[in-house]
């Protein structure tokens, strides 16, 4: 009476492991995409805000009729300086959540 340990014991077992391995495969290719897809549209959303910021201040000041290179010099520093930390927002906030992402795998182990 040997035991023949080169086949599992049960077929079924191994089925929902390889199951299991291939969702959680999915699951992470899946959550991959969505934080790209995500910092993209946070860097749609600084271009945007950008823009609109930069041309507000460049109709105010020529409504109310102040010189015109003026006028462009503090629209385009406000969207020089709302471009920068829309950036900076954007890539700390991607980074964090990478940290967070780290931090999870760790304490599930």
């Amino acid at each position: 009476m040997t035991r023949d340990t080169a086949r599992p014991a049960n077929d079924d077992v191994l089925q929902l492991s390889d199951d299991a391995l291939i969702e959680q495969i999915v699951k992470e290719r899946v959550a991959q995409r969505f934080e790209a897809e995500a910092f993209h549209w946070r860097l749609r959303l600084v271009a945007l805000e950008t823009c609109m910021m930069g041309m507000l201040v460049i109709v105010a000041g020529l409504v109310l009729k102040q010189p015109t290179m003026l006028v462009l010099r503090a629209g385009l520093l406000v969207a020089g300086s709302c471009f920068a930390t829309g950036i900076l927002l954007a890539s700390l906030s991607a980074a964090t959540g990478k940290l967070l992402t780290r931090i999870r795998k760790a304490f599930r182990r």
